[in-house]
């Protein structure tokens, strides 16, 4: 009977109590959630989100071959992605990359066609065949792809057994391709060894080794080397904001200081001189390191960010240039930087090196006219 009790039934109610043995979350994990491994994040991308991995990816790519290139468009002869070993191209040593975005798992299907692609183009002279050839995707391989791509006789049985299934007509849209002939003979002397793939765990090992990592999978950008001390002499590089250090010492002292010789009268100044060249050799370090460990720009826009918080000291009424210059520098360490990709390991020395990076660039002067 409808909304009766049976009370045959035996169960309990149970309270369900709050999660109070969850841990105090962080800032950062309030604002960004629950943090995936790279490899889980990539099983979600779309085929643009792939797209933007893969570009990201192959500045890896350009520090191990000569030139990197990529071939789009229906007649891409089975070449996606091609990294060349010497100045000859596709008539040297080369690699292939086949990087294709699928929602699947790659399958055989998938891949033979693709095979058949090397084969023929190869053996008609349209280019050298690849050293090695990668297949790359999301998803990865499927076991039975793997399996066939791990024992080149395998693979090479199953390409001449689905040929005129698979791939016949699928390498020009022109005309059919029979593996007959002489294109047989070299199908059958064909290394297929060089036919193989690579895990998206690998990718993502490389993909660390670019700027583009962090950004993309979160984690943070690692911890800073250890910066070197100054050298003895100025470097080339220094001279600019050491013209303005030394202007600013004269205007101090109201008397020509044009170099270190000169301020031995002055030892607190000697000490001065040692902290900015230090500072500014703290600030180029952070410069290198983010060439390495986050996109391009990001170590400029800081430098921007810095500009704009002490611009405005700097064109106050200063007594003379070395007030100014110490303003400044008391205003860029108190800045509050929250917003860029560096401030997790950027220092106070940091950002006063930065104001010495700017007065090289005269975009900060301490004497006024």
């Amino acid at each position: 009977m409808t909304g009766s009790v049976n009370t045959d039934l035996n169960y309990q109610l149970i309270e369900i109590p709050d999660p109070g043995s969850t841990p105090i979350p962080s800032s950062a994990r309030v604002m960004q959630g629950r943090w995936f491994p790279p490899q889980q994040q990539i099983l979600l991308y779309s085929a643009d989100e792939w797209e933007a991995f893969i570009e990201e990816w192959v500045h890896y790519l350009k520090t191990t071959y000569v030139k990197v290139v990529r071939l789009s468009g229906p007649n891409d002869m089975g070449i996606d992605v091609a990294g060349f070993t010497d100045s000859a191209g596709l008539g040297g040593v080369w690699d292939n990359y086949q990087c294709k975005h699928y929602d699947d798992p790659l399958t055989p299907g998938v891949a033979i066609p693709e095979i058949g692609k090397v084969l023929w183009h190869s053996c008609e002279g349209h280019y050298v065949s690849p050293r090695k050839y990668y297949f790359m995707a999301p998803k990865g391989c499927g076991m039975q792809l793997e399996k066939l791509l791990l024992k080149a006789r395998d693979l090479k049985a199953q390409v001449e057994l689905k040929w005129d299934a698979w791939c016949a007509n699928s390498i020009t849209s022109r005309k059919a391709i029979p593996l007959t002939g002489a294109f047989a003979d070299y199908v059958s002397k064909f290394d297929f060894s060089i036919f193989t793939f690579k895990t998206s765990l690998e990718a993502i090992d490389e993909h660390r080794k670019t700027p583009y990592h962090a950004a993309r999978f979160g984690g943070g950008v690692g911890d800073r080397p250890a910066v070197s001390a100054p050298p003895p002499t100025p470097a080339p590089t220094e001279s600019r904001y050491l013209q303005q250090l030394f202007e600013a010492y004269s205007d101090s002292q109201k008397s020509v200081l044009p170099d270190l010789t000169a301020l031995s009268a002055h030892p607190d100044l000697v000490e001065h001189y040692h902290r900015q060249r230090e500072t500014f050799y703290h600030a180029e370090a952070l410069r290198n390191f983010a060439r390495d460990t986050v996109p391009p720009g990001t170590f400029e826009e800081l430098q921007g960010e810095v500009h704009a918080g002490v611009v405005d000291v700097s064109n106050l009424p200063h007594a003379d240039a070395l007030v100014r210059l110490s303003a400044v520098m008391q205003s860029a360490a108190n800045l509050p930087l929250t917003a860029n990709g560096l401030i997790s390991v950027t220092k106070v020395q940091d950002k006063k090196g930065i104001c010495h990076q700017l007065a090289n660039e005269d975009k900060l002067k301490w004497k006024k006219p």
